[in-house]
């Protein structure tokens, strides 16, 4: 009988669901089963972190997990064992995550790594944030992208999580309000986000003293956005923690992946 050997990897999938997952595949062999290799079909984007295989955490029964990653009778390998679906990103060390992906729905992706979050801010400035995961609301926020996520996970918001993955849409204000102004039968410029209740979200924050967040969409509908609308790129958020991911020029990556960038 032959013996077939694969590496093992862990998975956080962020979105569409959330799931702590053991595949034998590697992360862009990964992507496309998950796009389009199983009977789960799914037609939409794809957010997932590599998390170091040898992470442990009791929540999580990881070692069986792993034990079931058994090669099938003809030698395929095993595509996906799930370990955890529920309060997963709570439970994963931050310093585990190896690398976050976004894949496309044709299954193409493309690997981000971490690095230091050190922009700086216009204070006030109204901003757009999307949360990938475990909420997945469409936030209007005064709060610059560090202060968000401070925000989100302080135990004072009824609102919050432990730990929360989030994004930022690329959206100036003041070009919608005078586009708006103009137009106001223009298409909307963000998914399922009426431009007169996006009007009229601006004009309460702006108006209203104290107030630093407005809900927009109880859905973000992310795979109705382009991964080219994102601004700055992910971070995941603690209490006390932060890890962040760069989204890189458009330039470098159609350099290093023509395919995803093509369909992103």
């Amino acid at each position: 009988m032959t013996e077939y050997k694969y590496v093992n990897y862990l998975y956080m999938i962020c979105h569409p669901n959330p799931a702590l997952v053991a595949s034998q595949y590697a992360p862009d062999k990964f992507a496309r089963h998950y796009s389009a290799g199983s009977t789960r079909y799914y037609d939409g984007k794809v957010i997932f972190a590599e998390i170091d295989i040898n992470f442990r955490d009791p929540y999580f029964d990881i070692e069986t997990g792993l034990e079931g990653l058994v090669p099938h009778e003809d030698g395929r390998p095993k595509a996906t064992k799930f370990i955890s679906t529920y309060r997963v990103l709570e439970h994963v060390d931050f310093n585990s995550i190896k690398k976050l992906y976004m894949s496309n729905p044709d299954g193409s992706c493309y690997g981000l790594e971490s690095a230091e979050y050190d922009k700086t801010h216009q204070p006030d400035f109204l901003r757009v944030f999307a949360e990938v995961t475990p909420l997945k609301m469409l936030i209007l926020s005064s709060w610059d992208f560090s202060q968000y996520g401070k925000w989100m996970t302080s135990a004072e918001n009824p609102m919050g999580a432990p730990k929360v993955l989030y994004t930022q849409f690329d959206l100036t204000i003041a070009d919608f309000l005078e586009d708006f102004e103009a137009n106001p039968l223009m298409p909307p410029p963000l998914p399922s986000i009426h431009p007169s209740k996006l009007r009229d979200a601006i004009i309460e924050l702006q108006n209203v003293k104290g107030k630093h967040t407005k809900g927009l969409s109880l859905d973000i509908s992310f795979s109705k956005k382009s991964y080219r609308q994102i601004r700055h790129g992910f971070m995941f958020a603690a209490k006390d923690q932060e890890l962040f991911f760069p989204m890189p020029d458009l330039n470098v990556i159609e350099k290093e992946n023509y395919k995803f960038f093509r369909s992103m």
